[in-house]
């Protein structure tokens, strides 16, 4: 029963993820870097604490009472997090939410379901997974083979993305994708997915206030068993401070290189629905850590519960890539390759799933 909670809880954070978008297509009249930071606000410094107090009596204890190199790696690992998840909107405007899903979470998944195990390789904890268990024992070969199925996966949907670029004329590409452009979004996709993986690295390093949050739950309910289901949510507080710090210096910079900065009060542009859709946007994003913690909760921060959410992602990211008509007007033969690198990188996470499921 836990493990088919975990995973319901991964697909709703999942769906929510690969949705979160979608409204900032419905802000008009505002550059890019206008509507990212006002949905990011709500993304990484409103809605954050708001979770932390609804679920985690005295988490603002909990953080002021954190040692300070635990503090300042989950804040680093958070920056460079921030780095990626920047990009990741860039990737949306390069490539859609299909093809740019496909890529770009398909590296985080492959990087950030190994995260944790190399963590522990250098930085040994008991009861932890290292990535020296995955290569000498039967199940984490299987897990492994997962990864490297899943780059696969993330071959495929490239190759799709290529043979689109091929088919289409410039016009037809930017019906469903304005700045469509294959090169830099690949570019821009990958190195965001190597580094949107942080984020696992950051929940590693911040485990002890998730842990100080744990105990204090069960010192309150001696008679439950099991993790506290939203411990995580303190983590996440100082981890997306430092996302934010990397998007707000970055968006900042294109408001002044941009003019933009009058976007915020154009009162030419729909002012109310802009900001409206920001916050609704900015609110599924963070929804989809909020119930990966749960998930985590359930299953354990290892590369089940990681490379399952992304998975997830990226199908409901696909769902919509299709309904928006982003592979509209191609063969049937680069439909076709969109569809089985999707099915690749889900079957991928069944393999993860299941080395999982025989280690525990």
């Amino acid at each position: 029963m836990q493990i088919i909670l975990g995973i319901i809880y991964h697909f709703i954070g999942g769906a929510a993820s690969g949705s979160f978008y979608v409204p900032y297509n419905k802000v008009k009249g505002w550059h890019w870097e206008s509507f990212w930071i006002i949905g990011g606000l709500f993304s990484w410094l409103i809605v954050p604490p708001i979770a932390a107090w609804l679920t985690i009596p005295h988490f603002g204890t909990i953080i002021s009472n954190t040692p300070a190199s635990t503090f300042g790696w989950t804040y680093f690992w958070g920056v460079l997090w921030g780095i990626g998840g920047l990009m990741y909107g860039l990737g949306m405007r390069y490539l859609g939410m299909s093809l740019g899903n496909s890529v770009l979470l398909g590296f985080t998944s492959a990087f950030g379901a190994l995260a944790p195990s190399i963590y522990y390789n250098f930085h040994p904890s008991e009861g932890k997974v290292t990535f020296t268990d995955l290569i000498s024992n039967h199940w984490g070969q299987i897990v492994l083979l997962g990864v490297i199925l899943c780059l696969l996966g993330i071959f495929i949907c490239g190759r799709a993305g290529v043979l689109k670029e091929r088919e289409l004329p410039e016009e037809k590409k930017k019906e469903s994708v304005k700045e469509f452009n294959l090169v830099k979004g690949l570019i821009v996709c990958i190195i965001s997915g190597i580094l949107s993986a942080c984020f696992n690295y950051g929940i590693e390093a911040g485990s002890k206030m998730a842990e100080v949050a744990n105990d204090a739950w069960k010192a309150a309910n001696p008679g439950e068993s099991g993790n506290f289901l939203y411990r995580n949510n303190v983590i996440y507080i100082v981890l997306l401070w430092g996302g934010l710090t990397t998007n707000f210096i970055w968006c900042m910079y294109l408001n002044i290189r941009n003019k933009s900065f009058g976007d915020y009060v154009d009162k030419k542009t729909p002012l109310f629905r802009n900001y409206l859709f920001c916050a609704v946007a900015g609110t599924l994003w963070f929804l989809q850590f909020f119930f990966y913690g749960m998930g985590e909760s359930k299953l354990g921060n290892g590369a089940s519960s990681w490379i399952l959410h992304m998975s997830f992602i990226i199908l409901v990211a696909n769902l919509w890539g299709f309904a928006l008509k982003e592979w509209k007007g191609v063969s049937s033969k680069t439909r076709t390759t969109i569809i089985i690198g999707i099915i690749t990188i889900i079957v991928s996470v069944l393999l993860v799933g299941y080395g999982n499921a025989l280690h525990q």
